[in-house]
């Protein structure tokens, strides 16, 4: 008997170690948002930080009212910063300039109906930010589509005491607010394709018609305007851009399973390429649908959840692939430009049936 390894030993079992922790994932990913937030901050203003700032207070309040319901310790769950990483992807999912009410019932549906009503973390079916973000869309499409037009077009600038006001008296002073606002590329290619025009008439800011605008006080000729509708094209490949680099850091310090964006992005590349050979004129080329909206957030953000996606590594890339397609044909062919949050809520149920059938074989099986 003296020969046996105490279970107090260094040696004892179990031998493959992680130090890997829910809090320390968290706050990888929350580094790996810096490059998009910068990015975004220059371009669309100090929006975001308010928004920020409103979703992690109501984050702080509902965490803890629903820990103190479930009688659960409070300390350990509301500091693993996983309600932190829902309120981040939710706040880059709103306009910078929606009103406060937005972003608050928002986060508190995300968390409460999305996380706490099964149980907490790891028991949650669907994404949560994702959960939210559709309750927004679908019960306030207005304030939903209302996106703020990048600073660097704009003669009137967007300072932190006008977004202070913009989101929460919804007003600016002397200045309307459809000269601070624009519609996104999405939006933009898919009114101009439900109203028969192609892609590059759809896309292409000198085809727009001649039309006069009034910015901070000085007319515009249609000409100029269209100009800003392409920069603003621009301005949200950047964004995507950073999210790129946030996400390539993200695989390098292994904080993500590459199935995800690898699966997601390679679905949706192939698939637009098809289109776009079939017609040029109908289908928009494949940079476009890879930079615009939020397709680098959803791979490297949003559709890497471990506990809402598949546990398999096969299954990981079937589902990475089938919300990539869904993507394409929601963006395509759907009512919402986007259609991001439906494909990742679809798969979402889709997540134990791939799972069954994606099962490694055990070692030593014959």
């Amino acid at each position: 008997m003296s020969s046996l390894t105490p279970l107090s030993s260094p040696l004892s079992s179990p031998f493959a170690h992680s130090n890997q922790s829910i809090r320390r994932l968290m706050f990888k990913v929350q580094l790996a948002v810096i490059p998009a937030l910068l990015v975004h901050l220059y371009l669309f203003g100090f929006g975001i930080i308010i928004q920020w700032a409103l979703a992690f207070a109501t984050l702080m309040l509902v965490e803890f009212s629903m820990l103190k319901l479930r009688n659960r310790p409070v300390r350990p769950f509301i500091t693993d910063m996983s309600a932190m990483i829902t309120a981040t992807v939710l706040v880059f999912c709103i306009p910078a300039g929606a009103p406060w009410w937005i972003i608050v019932s928002g986060t508190a549906f995300a968390l409460i109906f999305g996380k706490h009503i099964y149980g907490g973390l790891g028991y949650n079916p669907f994404n949560p930010a994702m959960l939210g973000y559709a309750f927004l869309l679908l019960s306030f499409p207005v304030q939903m589509t209302q996106w703020t037009a990048p600073t660097e077009i704009l003669d009137y600038s967007v300072n932190f005491t006008n977004s202070l006001q913009l989101i929460f008296t919804g007003s600016l002073p002397q200045t309307a607010l459809d000269i601070v606002s624009a519609a996104t590329p999405l939006s933009q290619l898919q009114t101009g394709v439900s109203q028969g025009q192609g892609v590059t008439e759809s896309l292409n800011p000198i085809a727009l018609e001649a039309q006069t605008h009034y910015i901070n006080g000085s007319f515009v000729n249609g000409f100029f305007y269209s100009t800003a509708q392409f920069f603003s094209l621009n301005s949200w490949a950047w964004v995507n851009v950073a999210f790129l680099i946030g996400g390539l850091w993200l695989l390098a310090v292994r904080a993500i399973r590459w199935q995800y964006p690898v699966g997601f992005l390679s679905s949706l590349t192939l698939i637009s390429l098809i289109f776009y050979t079939i017609d040029p004129n109908t289908y928009p080329p494949v940079d476009f649908m890879l930079l615009s909206g939020g397709t680098m957030l959803a791979a490297f953000f949003i559709i890497t959840d471990p506990v809402t996606s598949s546990t398999t590594p096969k299954g990981r890339f079937i589902f990475a692939c089938s919300i990539g397609i869904l993507v394409y044909v929601i963006r395509t062919w759907g009512i919402f430009p986007d259609g991001i949050t439906f494909a990742v809520l679809l798969m979402n149920i889709a997540v134990p049936l791939i799972d069954q059938y994606t099962q490694p074989r055990v070692y030593g099986h014959k």
